[in-house]
């Protein structure tokens, strides 16, 4: 047993022995290389990015040509116009002064024609739509006109053109461009809420802008009037005409009384037909009186005495008398130019309906038009200056800081705007 052990390990050692011999020769068969060992596998996810080629590192910037085109381009754009801009605004722009002018419209409230003598005046404002149309009228061609009429507003403007044609009005303009400058030199500051209008009235020289701004306010107040008188006739055109109708309706009416009356010779019909009445009642009572004294005699008397045929006479008289009397009621005599009596108290029944209805007319249309004149009166409107025009000491305008600064702000916004394209479009390339 303890041979075979021996036997065992010797045989052992040299198996392994011709292993380790067997490494070592592979080994040596293998060529030898100098790369790095490879990197641990990764997961299927991620071997895209491990086969993805690397970048080499930015190198340094360099000067190239574009960047010398930016710079012209900056030159161009913004620094040789803001210098061109600010050398003309201290060296040719002229000074500008400024009047300052506020007023609004007013309307005169006064108490009615019953209320006169105790009423008290009140002031309110005028409607927004007489407010708006004083508004337009300041910007309008009318008032340019007339102001260029007064003042010479084309001399005023372009005194200073050959020198400032940029902030001055070209002599030659037509009337349309008198109208744009003087948008330009008169601001308007209109609240609609309050109806309180400002205007700031810029010119060359202090006095000429208190006058144009003098001349604005004395024409506003002209035109205002004139609404007002519009609608103060507006207001009584109807009463009036009711009114001139009604007086010659009632002249009408009066001279065809007075050619009734002159005709017939009767001023009142019915006081002489009164007085006919009475004539005849007085007649009657007469007749009656006779009758009773002729009776007595026939009795007292013997027959044929004298007496009895001198009351038979005047009792056949007044009866006669009465039946004449009677017959002018239905027959006119001479002085009635034939008319029946009747027909002539008809004719003055209606001629004296017509003249009682056209004075009650001729009342109503002097009180309607009385009414409407103290209507017209009470919405009376005028315009009120709250603030006078004013003489201007010191040239606020033209502001050459704020515009030299706008007009820089503006090109370089422009020539930023234009580089950002420009590196826009070259990216995409």
């Amino acid at each position: 047993m303890s041979d075979k052990q021996p036997q065992a390990s010797s045989a052992a050692k040299a198996g392994g022995g011709q292993k380790v011999s067997g490494d070592t020769q592979a080994a040596a068969a293998k060529p030898k290389s100098k790369s790095k060992p490879k990197p641990a596998a990764k997961p299927a996810q991620g071997q895209g990015a491990a086969n993805r080629p690397v970048k080499p590192p930015a190198q340094a910037a360099h000067r190239r040509g574009r960047h010398g085109m930016l710079m012209l381009s900056f030159v161009l754009i913004v620094f040789l116009p803001s210098l061109m801009v600010g050398a003309y605004l201290v060296t040719r722009a002229e000074d500008q002064y400024a009047s300052t002018l506020g007023f609004v419209v007013r309307k005169e409230e006064t108490s009615s024609a019953v209320e006169l003598l105790g009423g008290l005046t009140q002031l309110s404002g005028a409607s927004s739509s007489d407010t708006d149309i004083l508004n337009e009228f300041i910007q309008s061609q009318q008032l340019v006109l007339q102001v260029d009429a007064k003042l010479n507003l084309r001399e005023i403007y372009s005194r200073y053109y050959e020198t400032d044609p940029v902030f001055s009005f070209d002599p030659a303009g037509t009337v349309e461009d008198l109208v744009e400058y003087w948008s330009r030199m008169v601001k308007i500051y209109y609240d609609p809420g309050s109806g309180l209008i400002e205007l700031q009235v810029n010119a060359f020289a202090p006095d000429e802008a208190q006058a144009i701004a003098t001349a604005i306010f004395e024409y506003s107040a002209a035109m205002i009037n004139q609404l007002s008188a519009i609608a103060r006739e507006d207001t009584t055109r109807y009463t009036r005409e009711e009114l001139a109708l009604s007086i010659e309706r009632l002249k009408g009416a009066r001279e065809a009384l007075a050619q009734f009356r002159s005709r017939t010779r009767i001023v009142d019909p019915e006081a002489d037909l009164q007085v006919r009445m009475g004539l005849l009642s007085n007649l009657q009572q007469q007749l009656a009186a006779a009758l009773i004294e002729g009776d007595l005699l026939i009795q007292t008397t013997r027959e044929g005495d004298p007496r009895i045929g001198k009351a038979e006479r005047r009792i056949e008289v007044i009866r006669d008398r009465i039946t004449e009397e009677r017959n002018k009621f239905t027959i006119g005599g001479d002085n009635r130019v034939g008319e029946e009596y009747i027909n002539v108290l008809s004719e003055f029944e209606r001629l004296s309906v017509d003249r009682e209805f056209a004075e009650r007319a001729y009342l109503a249309a002097l009180t309607a038009f009385d009414a409407a004149q103290a209507e017209a009166q009470r919405t009376s409107l005028y315009l009120a200056a709250y603030i006078t025009p004013t003489l201007p000491e010191k040239a606020l305008y033209p502001q050459r800081i704020t515009i030299g600064g706008l007009t820089t702000g503006f090109l370089l916004l422009i020539w930023a705007v234009g580089v950002l394209i420009y590196y826009s479009v070259k990216d995409r390339r």
